[in-house]
Order: structure tokens, then C-alpha cells, then sequence
């Protein structure tokens, strides 16, 4: 893994390698940027303090080994990464802006993809996690994640019919609470649906009844000015010596026809002159027939405004003051769906009702499958946690798992007793600690000391460990609290670890990196920065001179340097593995 522009880290590579690694240096040297970086690479959160002052990004690129049949050997090929015999390259950037980029194989992937590659490539514990798992609710997880299908077919089932429960009790309440409302909007809805059925509107009819009353409303007017029309093109009868248009054309036209043989122009004007006299005789006799047709009639004239008064009531209401009834028809259709919608709530109801009841018995049934599964996997977490602490020098200590539930009036019935439910399912659950015989078991987080607890997280991830099919596991520190013979037990249980996967430990405790196959020690330069030469991998001699350090603050110390031999003698014996 190369680091570039990270923290105090200018420019370093870390070489990991099979088995057990040991990373250490002075306080503040920046070993914790190798548990950074390595999460970086891993799709954590890319936080541009993490850029080195000066510099406009960090670069992290690692270099992976998979294992055959490695299921991110197939997810890196879908993601159209490249791997280099057998091997992945995958690299991070993070700008001072913010900005991060990654790459798997060569190709730009979202960061998301490479989280989802690090759940199979590596499993981080760190003093976080430790904080985390004094937590009931991430206990309960653990358990989970321990008990693997036991627990996870039976709980996926339960948080389905779960959620199917919440959306039938939701509905269901909203129906119920909502009840007047309802009530109101049907009652507002008929009222609407009657007024427009009684009022029977067709599409179109309140612009023909405007017509139709402006029409009415003027009749006398355009009565007189047919009448008038029609006097002036046919004649007068009460005025027989009026001149007419239609007596005057005949005239021009008969003029015209005397001579028309002479010119053909002129005989083309006279037959023009005969077609006005046939169109002013139309016209003449259509006006006639509009005047007798045309009668100014009250009645009627009532008639149509209160219809006008009726459609404009319903567009007003139902249309809007630019709607047209159209609108009105459509608004009645969808009015009376909603209506029957709303008259069939009481049989949605009781519908419901009965849904919830049988949701609530079948998530019973579920949550005490998921209890069961759960006590089984308990007992078998705790006895394999109580082995590590064992190997971890507390050879008395047991650990125990209180599963319990709590008493609810609005749960669900278990058993014959009614308690809280949630997504999890029934169960609070949560880690006890008895450090020796006689001691009354109690929650990790009250009845262990501070080394007591180092030791029984890290028994807690051994125990995953070994659940876990990932091939490497990275400790933080997760000695911290620890001394004496305790820090031996738990650098040898680490190098058991190792013999089956890689392990990565960064650590404060010569008794921990003692038992290393491979000792990496981070050391910055006077400036305070870590350089590419900042990072290396111990000779013999060299891990003497640091074992020394970290026993007693001085390198060259004759007593520190015996004791840091003696120390790599015991790791290195037989029985130390």
C-alpha cells in the first residue's frame, strides 16, 4: 500500500505480507494513518482535513492478492476493472476541496463499490468497534452476525411481514382517525353529484344558449333591420314606386345584353351581372324567411337565461371561472369513484382489521423463531468467547448473553406474555461478564476493567474472526488497557490468528508486536513529516532496537535490549505458537 500527502505522511510505502504484521513507532508518528489509509481504500468517508498541509489531494493505492474463488474477483470484472495475474489495484483520492475519486483496476468506479468489495476483503477492529459493541443494540447485532442463517433467514422473513404490518396499521389508523372527515367529504361529494345530475349539462350548451339569448334578446331590432334588408333588394311592397337593388341590376344586366354580341369583355360583365341577380334574390328570399321565422318570445327568452344561471353555478363550482362543462362531467366521474371509495372505507376497515390481527399473529410466530435462534447462537458466542478469554490469560472468566423482552400492552403476543416489537424483532439483548468464580455475572460496560475489557473485545473479534470468511483482519490498538502477562496472551493469540489468515495489529505493546512475522515501524523525519523511507520492515536487529523502545523508552538500553531479546526468544519458541 503507497501513501501520498496523507496526515504527517509525505510519501510511504507499507508492505504487508502474509501472517501476522506488527505496526509501530512513537506516539504521534502516524501510525494511525495506516488504519486511515487502508479505510480509505475500503470506501470509508473521505475527509479533506486528512490532506496533508500544502498539498491539493492524498493519493492511497493498494495492491491486492486475491484468493481463488474471491467473490470480488467477479464483482471487480462486472465493474469493468482489470486484474494484473491475480492481483487488483485499487487506488483513492481525496482533495483538500473534498472531492474523492476511486479506481478499481484501472477504471473509475463509484466509492461505494470499493465498501462493497471491503466486506470481503477485510474485517477492521479498532477501540471504536470496542465502544460500538457496549451498546445493547449492536450486541444484539453481533450476536446476529455471529449466528449467520440461523438467525438471518428466520429475521428477514420477520422484518417482511413487519413492514407489511406498519403499512396494514398505518392505513388502518389513518382510516379510523380520519373518520368524520371522510364522513364530511362524502357528504360534500353527493351534494356536488346530485346538482349535476339533476342539471343533466351537455358539453357545449351554455355557448349555444349565449347565442341563443343574445339572439332572443335583440329580436326586434333584427327583425326590422331583415325587413329593411330585404325592402332594399326586392321592393317595397307598401312603396311600389321605391327603386330596389334587385331592379336596378335586372336594368344594368338587360342594358349589357343589347349590345354583348359586339364584344365578348362586355358579354362576360353582363352574365357576372346575371349571377348578382340570382345571389340578390337568395338573399332577398333568405332574409324574408329569417323576418317571419324571427319572433321575440319572453318565455323562452326566461327560459334560457335560467339555464345560463344553472351551468354557470356548476362551472363556477365544479369547472373554475375559465372551466367548461366538459370539466364538470369530468369532475362528476371522478367524484363518484372517490365516493365509492370512501362509502367502501367501513368494509376496507373490518378488512384491515383482520389483516392486522393475522400480520401480528404470523410476526409472533416469527419473533419467537428469531428468539430461539438466537439463545442457540448465545450459547455457543459465549462459549467460544469464554475459550478466547482463556487463551487471554482470565481463565475463570464466563461470559453470558441476557436475552430478555419487555412488556408492552400494544406489542405482540409471545408466549403468554404481550411485549415490544421492532424491526429487530423481540429480543433486547446484551453481553455479562463474570471475570472469576463467584462473580456475578454483569454488563461488560459495569463489571469489567479497563484491560479486562481490551480482552474480552478482542475475544469478541477473534470469535468473529473466525466467523468471518474474509482473509484479512486489521486490529487498532485494540490492546489498549493491557499489560504483563495479559499482552503476551493476547500477541500469541494473535499469531494463532495469523496461521490461518493475515493479520494486521497496530499496536503500542512490545509483548503484542513481539510475536510478529513481520515488524513495520513508522518514524518521521526532525521536520515531523513521514517520508517514503518512513515506513519500513525491521531487520533482526532492528526489531531488538524497537522492541527496547517500546519496553523502555531507550533504544540502546543494555537491560532494554536483553529483555526485548528474551521477549522475541519466547514469541519465537514452540509453544509460543
Amino acid at each position: 500500500m503507497r501513501i501520498r500527502d496523507l496526515g504527517v505522511i509525505d510519501d510511504a510505502v507499507v508492505e504487508l505480507a502474509p501472517g501476522f504484521t506488527a505496526v509501530t513507532g512513537e506516539t504521534g508518528a502516524g501510525k494511525t494513518m495506516v488504519v486511515t489509509s487502508l479505510g480509505l481504500l475500503l470506501g470509508g468517508r473521505a475527509d479533506p482535513g486528512l490532506v496533508r498541509n500544502g498539498s491539493d489531494r492524498a493519493v492511497v493505492e493498494g495492491r491486492i492478492s486475491l484468493p481463488e474463488g474471491s467473490p470480488v474477483v467477479a464483482r471487480a470484472l462486472e465493474a469493468g476493472a482489470e486484474l494484473d495475474e491475480g492481483e487488483l489495484l485499487i487506488s483513492r483520492t481525496v482533495s483538500a476541496e473534498g472531492r474523492s475519486r476511486a479506481y478499481v483496476g484501472g477504471r473509475a468506479v463509484p466509492v461505494g463499490l470499493l465498501a462493497e468489495l471491503g466486506e470481503d476483503l477485510v474485517a477492521v477492529h479498532g477501540q471504536t468497534d470496542q465502544q460500538r459493541l457496549l451498546r445493547p443494540s449492536r450486541q444484539r447485532g453481533a450476536l446476529d452476525r455471529y449466528a449467520g442463517g440461523t438467525v438471518a433467514a428466520p429475521l428477514a422473513r420477520y422484518r417482511e411481514v413487519y413492514r407489511r404490518l406498519r403499512e396494514v396499521s398505518a392505513t388502518l389508523e389513518e382510516l379510523t382517525t380520519r373518520a368524520r372527515e371522510r364522513a364530511q367529504e362524502a357528504d360534500l361529494l353527493r351534494f356536488g353529484l346530485d346538482e349535476v345530475a339533476a342539471a343533466e349539462p351537455v358539453a357545449g350548451e351554455d355557448t349555444d344558449l349565449a347565442a341563443e339569448a343574445e339572439r332572443l334578446g335583440h329580436a326586434d331590432a333584427l327583425s326590422s333591420s331583415a325587413t329593411l334588408a330585404h325592402a332594399a333588394l326586392a321592393g317595397d311592397p307598401a312603396d311600389p314606386d321605391a327603386i330596389d337593388a334587385g331592379t336596378l341590376v335586372a336594368q344594368a344586366r338587360r342594358a349589357l345584353d343589347a349590345v354583348r354580341h359586339h364584344d365578348e369583355r362586355l358579354a362576360g360583365l353582363a352574365d357576372r351581372l346575371n349571377e348578382v341577380g340570382y345571389l340578390l334574390a337568395d338573399v332577398a328570399g333568405d332574409l324574408a324567411g329569417y323576418a317571419d321565422d324571427l319572433d321575440a318570445d319572453p318565455v323562452r327568452l326566461a327560459a334560457v337565461e335560467d339555464r345560463r344561471a344553472v351551468l354557470t353555478q356548476l362551472l363556477r363550482k365544479y369547472a373554475g371561472t375559465e372551466g367548461t362543462l366538459a370539466e364538470v362531467t369530468e369532475w362528476a366521474e371522478a367524484g363518484a369513484l372517490r365516493l365509492a371509495e370512501l362509502d367502501g372505507d367501513d368494509d376496507r376497515i373490518d378488512e384491515l382489521g383482520a389483516q392486522e390481527t393475522e400480520l401480528r399473529a404470523e410476526l409472533a410466530d416469527l419473533a419467537t423463531e428469531v428468539s430461539a435462534a438466537r439463545h442457540a447462537a448465545a450459547d455457543a458466542f459465549a462459549t467460544a468467547v469464554s475459550a478466547e478469554l482463556a487463551e487471554l490469560a482470565m481463565p475463570h472468566a464466563r461470559v453470558t448473553f441476557s436475552i430478555s423482552q419487555v412488556d408492552d400492552p400494544a406489542g405482540i403476543e409471545v408466549g403468554d406474555r404481550t411485549v415490544a416489537y421492532g424491526s429487530h424483532g423481540v429480543d433486547e439483548v446484551e453481553v455479562l461478564l463474570a471475570p472469576h468464580p463467584g462473580a456475578q455475572p454483569r454488563p461488560i460496560a459495569k463489571g469489567a476493567s479497563g484491560g479486562e475489557l481490551s480482552r474480552v473485545m478482542l475475544a469478541v473479534e477473534v470469535v468473529f474472526a473466525g466467523a468471518d470468511p474474509v482473509p484479512t483482519y486489521l486490529f487498532d490498538e485494540v490492546d489498549a488497557g493491557v499489560g504483563g502477562k495479559a499482552a503476551v496472551e493476547i500477541g500469541r493469540r494473535l499469531a494463532k490468528l495469523a496461521e490461518s489468515a493475515q493479520v494486521v495489529v497496530v499496536t503500542h505493546l512490545p509483548q503484542v508486536a513481539a510475536f510478529a512475522d513481520r515488524h513495520l515501524v513508522v518514524e518521521k523525519t526532525n521536520d515531523g513529516v513521514v517520508t517514503r523511507s518512513g515506513v519500513k520492515v525491521l531487520t533482526d536487529e532492528e526489531r531488538v532496537r524497537e522492541l527496547s523502545r517500546m519496553l523502555a523508552g531507550l533504544e540502546d538500553s543494555e537491560l532494554g535490549r536483553a529483555h526485548a531479546e528474551e521477549l522475541l526468544a519466547a514469541a519465537r519458541a514452540p509453544r509460543g505458537r
